[in-house]
């Protein structure tokens, strides 16, 4: 299963984002999305998980949990917009995966047997960081992730 992750879209939601998660599964948007209209518009393109980010302020992001724990494929999961705010080790309670965004820089970095993954921006440049979407693949209780460049 292959699951298409995006975050910190602010309110852009690229074409070049959009033709990279065509394909794909499910999306995970680890939050500042910055309208319903970028959760629509991936809706179109497969189911979308979603959370909250510090820029969703709105109403209409009231709906948008802070944290999601997801299983997908038999890998447990945790979503959440900035790492900052995970707490404990996340092996303790079990999730394979830890998905966030926040900091607009793309990671990924397995730590005593969790899979660390922040997808970086898509939305707005910040800075020089790169504009960026992330892919999580899941087989048989496994995880891999990477990243693609889309500037």
């Amino acid at each position: 299963m292959r699951i298409g992750l995006i975050s910190d879209t602010h309110g852009l939601l690229r074409p070049e984002a959009v033709r990279a998660l065509d394909g794909v599964a499910q999306i995970i948007h680890a939050g500042d999305v910055g309208g319903p209209e970028v959760i629509e518009a991936l809706r179109s393109i497969a189911p979308v998980q979603a959370v909250r980010g510090n820029n969703d302020r709105d109403a209409w992001a009231r709906a948008l949990p802070l944290r999601l724990a997801l299983d997908m494929a038999g890998v447990q999961i945790l979503v959440l917009h900035d790492l900052n705010e995970l707490g404990s080790e996340p092996q303790i309670h079990g999730y394979r995966v830890v998905v966030t965004g926040h900091s607009h820089k793309p990671l990924v970095l397995e730590r005593n047997g969790t899979l660390f993954v922040n997808p970086g921006s898509a939305g707005p440049r910040r800075f020089n960081l790169p504009i960026t979407v992330g892919y999580l693949t899941l087989a048989e209780g496994s995880a891999s992730a990477e990243i693609r460049n889309l500037s």
